[in-house]
């Protein structure tokens, strides 16, 4: 199934997803799939006109690839301009995803402050780009494009702080170009590895166990086949957990969305 089959299959039937072997992540679904799913799940109960604000995920265990999963979403305040929602994911009856979200309208404000630039860095095309090969590269890659520009790839044992480059679903997946929503930027934002992986010489698993998004409100009127470009930043990683602060811009550097993950690595 595609992107949009899948966004599509949730709006319509969210006790019963199927996320296919395609979609893999290892033993799980990928992740950022999931959190999308999520998303449109709890959207569907927002009143028009209150965009999400942010995301605050909590990945309590693996979603298991063909097996049914529920998303279950509950307003917990429906305020003047703020819609406050709480979402569980659950599987054979247990919680596997956690997602609070806030939602809220715009409003008059004297604050204004300017964005953070987008890091320069080579066109997209002329960027190595991770390609997707089979039991080597986590299955969900063969829908998304990832192209390095910052850092190392991962077990690469290059010591950076910084990881990133461009990112977009792949042309070959897709039917058409299609408005690319907040669904979409979750995708993108979680399709990067844990940003401690190129500090590693040798393979070993890694994943996210908390992740906070923010998106930048109204989005930039993209399609699904524009570069998206990525930064992550480790603030600090010891002891198995590793903290990154990363960004997503647009293909001319207007600012989309915040990110924070609190990622392991058993390593």
């Amino acid at each position: 199934m595609t992107f949009s089959e899948l966004l599509q299959a949730v709006r319509t039937q969210p006790d019963a997803v199927v996320i296919p072997a395609s979609w893999a992540q290892g033993r799980a679904g990928f992740g950022g799939l999931v959190v999308a799913l999520a998303y449109e799940a709890m959207r569907a109960q927002v009143p028009e006109g209150r965009p999400v604000r942010s995301l605050a995920i909590t990945f309590v265990g693996p979603v298991a690839p063909e097996a049914p999963v529920s998303f279950v979403a509950e307003v917990l305040r429906e305020g003047k301009a703020v819609s406050q929602m709480a979402l569980r994911v659950l599987q054979d009856g247990q919680v596997v995803t956690l997602v609070q979200g806030s939602f809220g309208a715009s409003r008059a404000s004297v604050v204004d402050v300017a964005p953070l630039p987008a890091p320069q860095i080579e066109p997209a095309e002329r960027c190595q780009e991770l390609p997707y090969i089979p039991s080597v590269t986590p299955e969900f890659t063969r829908h998304l494009a990832i192209r390095w520009g910052i850092g190392g790839v991962p077990f690469s044992n290059t010591k950076s702080r910084q990881m990133g480059g461009w990112v977009r679903l792949r042309e070959e997946t897709l039917t058409q170009p299609e408005a690319l929503s907040e669904a979409h930027l979750l995708a993108l934002v979680d399709a990067w590895p844990p940003a401690v992986l190129p500090h590693l010489q040798a393979p070993a698993p890694g994943s996210s166990l908390t992740w906070t998004i923010e998106f930048v409100q109204p989005l930039p009127e993209l399609v699904s086949t524009d570069w998206c470009l990525y930064r992550a930043e480790i603030e600090h990683a010891r002891d198995g957990y590793g903290h990154v602060a990363a960004a997503l811009w647009g293909p001319t550097g207007e600012l989309i969305a915040l990110s924070r993950q609190t990622v392991t690595v058993f390593a």
